[in-house]
């Protein structure tokens, strides 16, 4: 006899939001790799002790690529996040399956292009039209969850 499921996992849009969610957060272990194969192949650590090991404390400095590759980073976390939240509580006001579908789509494919046009150095505008694209369903989903609760406050 199969074990019943948790409710939760009968949601086909919190499924969704799990499905996109997890291939966000596996990008951004894909750019701390690549972030530390940066500074392994450039020489640049940020402390002593790893300086130290890899050839001395003249390269316990900072470099542009490694930087560039920490902006990706930190712009990963300042964005995606604040979609965990959201999208985790929009899951549950029961929106229809195929809307959510886009709005988890829109901001996974936006990052995902966000993140490329930065490693990679692509002609601006590139990474400004990903970032506003993926904050689209963001705001759509903030918007709605304070519609849903306004009753409550």
């Amino acid at each position: 006899r199969a074990a019943r499921s948790p409710k939760m996992m009968e949601n086909k849009v919190f499924l969704s939001f799990t499905f996109y969610s997890t291939i966000l957060i596996l990008k951004m272990y894909v750019v701390a790799i690549i972030t530390g194969q940066v500074r392994l192949r450039k020489k640049a650590f940020a402390n002593p002790e790893d300086a130290l090991r890899n050839g001395g404390l003249q390269f316990c400095r900072e470099d542009p690529d490694v930087e560039r590759c920490r902006r990706a980073h930190c712009n990963d976390m300042e964005n995606i996040f604040p979609f965990l939240f959201l999208g985790a509580i929009y899951s549950l006001l029961d929106p229809s399956p195929a809307v959510a579908r886009m709005h988890f789509l829109t901001f996974c494919v936006g990052r995902i292009i966000h993140t490329i046009a930065y490693l990679l150095r692509l002609r601006a505008p590139t990474r400004s039209v990903a970032y506003g694209v993926a904050q689209l369903p963001c705001f759509s989903m903030a918007l709605q969850i304070l519609l849903a609760t306004t009753p409550y406050w």
